[in-house]
This record gives C-alpha cells, sequence and structure tokens, in this order.
C-alpha cells in the first residue's frame, strides 16, 4: 500500500508517493537553489511571458524550461512545476526507489510498476471528483500537468476550468497545459485548441474542461469512473 509524504520547502509544497522522500526534498532544495541563483542574474527568465535568451551557464532545469517554452510559446516560468516534479522524481529513481510518483501544485511526473490514479478537479463542473485518470505501469514515465484559469493563484489569459497534457517530459507539458488553458474561453474554442495543442511536439494527449463541457485528444491514461468520496485518498488532484 502507497504511503504519502508532503514535502514544503519555501512556496513549493509536494505530494510524494515513494520510499525515498529524503532524496526528493534534497533535490527539490538544490533544483530550487540552482534556479534562483539564475534568477538572479537573468530577472527576465522570471518574469517574461514568451521565450528569451538564455544565458551560456544556464542551469540543465533552466535549460529544460527553456525548451519548453519555445516549443509552446508561453513564458519559461510555465514549465516550473512540471520541471521540478519530473527532477525530483528522476532523482529518487537514480538512487534506487522502484516507485516515485511527484505532484507539485497540479503537475505530477510519476514511474511506478504498479497502477496509478489520478483524481480529476474541475472547480464546479460535474466531472470534479467524479473521473480519474488510471495510468497504467506500460505508459510510466509519463507527467500529466494541468492549469486552470478559475483554480489557483497562476496567471492565466483564458477561461478554462481544466486544461491537463501528457507527456513524456514534465517541463513540456506543465508550458502546453499554459498553452492550451490560455487559448480556451468557451467550449466552442475546444477543436481548435485540441488541434493546435496536439500538434506540439512531445504532446501526447490534451484534456479540456469548461463547465461540464469535457474534450480529449490524442494518447491519454484511461479515464475512469472515481467515487467522490474516495477522491482525497488518491494520489493527487488534478
Amino acid at each position: 500500500m502507497r504511503s504519502y509524504h508532503t514535502i514544503v520547502y519555501k512556496d513549493a509544497k509536494l505530494r510524494v508517493a515513494c520510499p525515498l522522500p529524503d532524496v526528493v526534498e534534497r533535490e527539490l532544495r538544490r533544483q530550487r537553489e540552482l534556479l534562483e541563483e539564475y534568477i538572479r542574474r537573468q530577472p527576465e527568465f522570471r518574469s517574461a511571458l514568451v521565450p528569451v535568451r538564455l544565458l551560456e551557464d544556464a542551469p540543465d532545469i533552466a535549460r529544460r524550461m527553456d525548451a519548453a517554452s519555445r516549443a509552446t510559446g508561453v513564458g519559461p516560468m510555465a514549465a516550473v512545476a512540471g520541471a521540478m516534479a519530473e527532477a525530483c522524481a528522476r532523482s529518487a529513481l537514480a538512487a534506487g526507489a522502484f516507485e516515485a510518483i511527484v505532484e507539485n501544485g497540479g503537475d505530477l511526473y510519476a514511474s511506478s510498476p504498479e497502477p496509478v490514479v489520478i483524481g480529476i478537479y474541475a472547480r464546479d463542473s460535474k466531472v470534479s471528483g467524479r473521473l480519474a485518470f488510471e495510468v497504467p505501469p506500460e505508459m510510466m514515465p509519463l507527467s500529466l500537468c494541468s492549469s486552470s484559469s478559475t483554480m489557483g493563484h497562476s496567471l492565466s489569459f483564458g477561461d478554462c476550468d481544466l486544461a491537463t497534457i501528457a507527456a513524456r517530459d514534465g517541463a513540456l507539458a506543465d508550458a502546453a497545459a499554459t498553452l492550451a488553458c490560455n487559448s480556451v474561453r468557451s467550449a466552442a474554442d475546444f477543436d481548435g485548441v485540441l488541434t493546435t495543442v496536439s500538434r506540439v511536439e512531445g504532446v501526447l494527449g490534451v484534456l479540456l474542461v469548461k463547465g461540464d463541457e469535457l474534450a480529449i485528444s490524442g494518447e491519454l491514461p484511461p479515464i475512469v469512473k472515481a467515487d467522490p468520496r474516495e477522491t482525497a485518498r488518491k494520489v493527487t488532484v488534478l
């Protein structure tokens, strides 16, 4: 049976299912220090809403965020949570963990020999707590990242209750979720947004929720019914 750990460092709050949570925490601190030091030298990296030119000695996590930014056209910080989740999970796997599931503010990276059930939450939509992704082992490692115009504190230019992206790369999934969320203002936008975001190289699948309307495209984990009473016991809520 999985056990879950909460790791808090500065403004980051991770929910982790991993036998080596101490490794995850060390990596979170290390990556945050690297990124914060880089941002001190290039403040534009933090505030830009479009891709920026990196300094030559940028750390790897900044380079991963930059690549995701360029693939989607959004600012590099739109990729930070997904990039951090992947870096932390990979550090635990490299240290010998058989499983590493790291959720960072709705952005998740998962690698496990067992299925992982991830609840879907979209504010007041009828799908909230009633549907979930059931990620089979053969689809992992996998990143599932989400963005919302109506939940959380992230800047959004759209009006979308939930945009979730499946990708192998955590930074890309996070940035693509921002792109999708920014592009939805009504359910009438679904078809165009699904087409545009699905064409981003590396994006496997897209889920969009606006009110009680839901649309999907590409290769997503199976979507199953979920008991709302059980949502809090799942790995995370996207």
